[in-house]
Formats: C-alpha cells, structure tokens, sequence
C-alpha cells in the first residue's frame, strides 16, 4: 500500500513485516482533548486477564509482543504510538485491536483522528485510516491487526464508544477499578537557593561522589500465556499544571517497583535541519541533544548525580537506587531518555532533583518543546509539558520527589535557569536547590 492510499472503514490489507509501529494521531489545536492509543490482545474475542490489556499505566505486555511507546509532539501534530513484534505474539492470540481514547472531551472536538501502521525496520507505511465521522465519542476501535491462514492483516474498524476508555475496556473483558478522586496535595516548597558559584572556566560537569556502575536492563521474559494482573487496572491519568503542581506517588498506587521518567522532546519549527520560531534563528547543529540528569540526597545524607557525563549511570539494585537507561544523542530515538527509580528503597531516598541540560545542539529551551512522563510500575501515570521559555537557559529543573514520612511527593518544577558566564548548568541547578555539591569536569 503507498504512502497517498488510505482505507475505507471495514477494509482490509495484508502486514507483512516482523514488527510494525501503530501509530494514533491527531492535529495539534488548542483546546483540543488529549488521545490516547491503546491495545487488547484478544483470544476469540476476549482478553486472558487484565494484563492483555496494554496502555499508558500499563505500557508493556508481558510477553514482549506489544508496548505502548508513548506521545510525540510535532509543530502541526500529536501521536501517540504501538509497537507490536509479531514473531513474540503467543500463539493462542489472533487478534490485537488498536483503540484510541479522549481525555478531556469529545473525539468531535478532535480533528485530524488516524491510524497509521508502519514497518518498524523500514519505515514505510502498510495501512492507514483516517477517522472522520466522530461526535459524541470518547472511546474508538480504529483498527485492529488479526491472524488468518497464517498471515496478518489489518483491518480499518471505526466503531466508537461514548462510554470512554472504561466502557470500551469492560467489553472486551478488562475489569477496570477507578479510585475516589482525591484533591491534589498541596505545593511543597522550594528549596532555598544558594548564591551562584563565581564565574569559573565552564566545564562539563559531573558529581565527585562514585556511583555504582549501571545495572544490566533485564530483557522481558517470554512467557507461554500472560500472567493474572495482580489487580484491576486503573485508567486515571495525572497532569502536573501550574495550579495543580505535585501529587503524592502512595496516593496513586505508585509504592513499589520502578518508577520510570521519560523525557521527550520536539523542535518546534524546522530551519537548516533543527528549529526557529517565528522567524527567529537559533543555532542548531544537526544533533540536538538534551541530557536527562537527576540530583539525589540520601536518607543518610550522602549526595551525587546520575547523568551521561563521566558515564554516572547509577544503579537501581545499589545507592543511589536511580538508573539513567542510555544517552540519547540525536534526539531520534522513538522513546526519548529514560530515567528509573526504585520505588522498593524509596525509604532510602531523601530527594531527588530531576533536571535537563543542553550538551549541544540549540543555546536554550526557547524553540523546543519537551513532556515529562512519571510512571510507576504499579499507579496512575503522571505527566506535564515545559511552559515556553523566553529566557536564555540551558539547564531546566523538571520536578522535584520529596520524602515525606515515607510517602514520595512530585512537584512539578519546570523552572528553566540561565547560568552565569563561566558557570556549568550543573553548578546552576545545585545553587538553585541548595545541594552544596563540589563539580568537577567530566565528559562523555
């Protein structure tokens, strides 16, 4: 199928790739609701259990066979996007549908609504379907890819649900339980800052403190049916706001296991290969990479950082229990940067400063536009956008875990600073946030 060739509803075309992306998008307005993409993995017609259900707090299936990738933001368009490996799909499954949903209003107040399906080793696209016939629903079956005589297809569906996400979830068999609200607690207060380090030939900096060296990421284990959810799964989702700024992680569900804070960013205007906005020039180089970086302080008091610089990667199984993935140097990458903390020592945690830094590539946040993702392993995920920036900064405090009597608590921060001449961006952030760390140069 060519790229211009798009479906009919109740259409079908043949998937031949080992692993494609599905992709759900929409026009970027404002005002518009946020869509969400999910997947059920269905036998005869139904899921196992819950956890054949994939989606934003439940972003991988067991098995390897389906994860949810998570959002992108581009100048003229939201996707948020699938991926499904075929050669790891258990025999028993013949059916994967694709649904999007609409947080904050109608899919008639969303313009634009497609599925897309894509070889994820080349690229080229298989299938698409553009949805336009929307009104009162909350909830869409756009598509679903299904095994027959051994092949797969996709099928272009367009059934809609004004019952949301919950309603079209039940049907297939997810037993979804949806907590009492609870309002959000209130802001916590800043650390005090710290006069700014005097200027000093600006290093690349990184913490003096060791750090354990990172520990291997575990591949998902295979396994022949998909195992009980230990619970019925929660569809609320959390957004960071100015007026709504923190929220307790126990509150969530999110006590245990991993946290996972992914980054993800977009330049908002193209220009020679990287960004401008409203004509205004920025120099870019053609590899724009933004760095993932975290601040921590012990219970017993011992301080440090986890960043790319000097390969200060940390560890979740060893102090300080906080783990950069990987360095992401292009800005390719489908899933950004990625930072998990271990939820089971959380106890061991006094706090943590999440942060970003420009290594090359732009001179400040000003045309970029970047979201942050929190999501623990079990609870509700938590999620919030930069504001625009309008000052020269290189360096961004994210969001700021506290430990409160045991209970985490996230405040969104999303406080761009402007570093002095000569001055790091992490002696910046450390000033501003009273770390009193000693920095020096370090590289990747």
């Amino acid at each position: 199928m060519g790229a211009s060739m798009t479906m009919h509803k109740g259409t079908n075309v043949a998937v031949r790739a080992g692993a494609v992306r599905v992709e759900v998008g929409r026009h970027a307005a404002p005002g518009a609701p946020d869509v969400d993409a999910s997947a059920l993995l269905l036998v005869a017609g139904k899921v196992r259990s819950d956890a054949d259900f994939v989606f934003y707090n439940q972003p991988a299936h067991a098995s390897g066979a389906v994860r949810h990738e998570g959002k992108r933001t581009a100048p003229d368009r939201v996707t948020d996007t699938l991926v499904v490996d075929f050669g790891t799909v258990e025999p028993a499954i013949d059916r994967i549908v694709v649904a999007a949903s609409a947080d904050g209003g109608t899919f008639g107040r969303v313009s634009g609504l497609y599925v897309r399906v894509t070889d994820a080793a080349s690229g080229a696209e298989l299938a698409r379907f553009d949805s336009t016939d929307a009104t009162v629903e909350t909830a869409f079956i756009l598509g679903e890819l299904y095994l027959r005589q051994g092949a797969w297809k996709f099928r272009a569906v367009g059934q809609g649900y004004s019952t949301g996400l919950e309603g079209l979830a039940t049907d297939f068999g997810i037993s979804v339980d949806e907590p009492q609200q609870t309002p959000p607690a209130p802001p916590m207060p800043q650390a005090p800052a710290a006069p700014v380090t005097p200027p000093q030939p600006r290093p690349a900096a990184q913490a003096p403190a060791p750090v354990a060296a990172p520990a291997p990421a575990a591949p998902a284990p295979a396994t022949p049916v998909a195992p009980t959810a230990a619970a019925p799964v929660r569809l609320t989702k959390v957004t960071l706001t100015k007026s709504a700024p923190s929220v307790s992680l126990a509150k969530q569900g999110g006590t245990s296991g991993a946290l996972r804070v992914n980054l993800n960013w977009e330049v908002r205007k193209q220009f020679k290969g990287w960004g401008a906005k409203l004509g205004r020039a920025v120099a870019m180089h053609a590899d724009l990479d933004l760095d993932l970086c975290a601040l921590y302080e012990l219970a017993d008091g011992r301080k440090g950082v986890v960043q790319s610089l000097g390969n200060a990667f940390g560890s979740l199984t060893r102090p300080p229990f906080i783990h950069l993935d990987g360095d992401d140097r292009t800005g390719a990458l489908s899933t950004g940067e990625n930072m998990s903390i271990n939820l089971d020592h959380k106890d061991l945690l006094r706090r943590v400063l999440i942060f970003v830094t420009i290594y090359e590539g732009a001179r400040s946040f000003a045309d970029l536009h970047a979201t942050v993702t929190l999501q623990p392993q079990n609870g509700a995920a938590i999620d919030f956008s930069l504001d625009e920036c309008t000052v020269p900064s290189t360096v961004c405090a994210l969001a700021l875990i506290t430990n409160n009597g045991g209970d985490l608590t996230v405040q969104r921060e999303a406080r761009y600073l402007v570093p002095d001449r000569g001055v790091s961006p992490q002696r910046t952030i450390d000033a501003a946030y009273g770390w009193g760390m000693n920095w020096t140069p370090g590289r990747k």
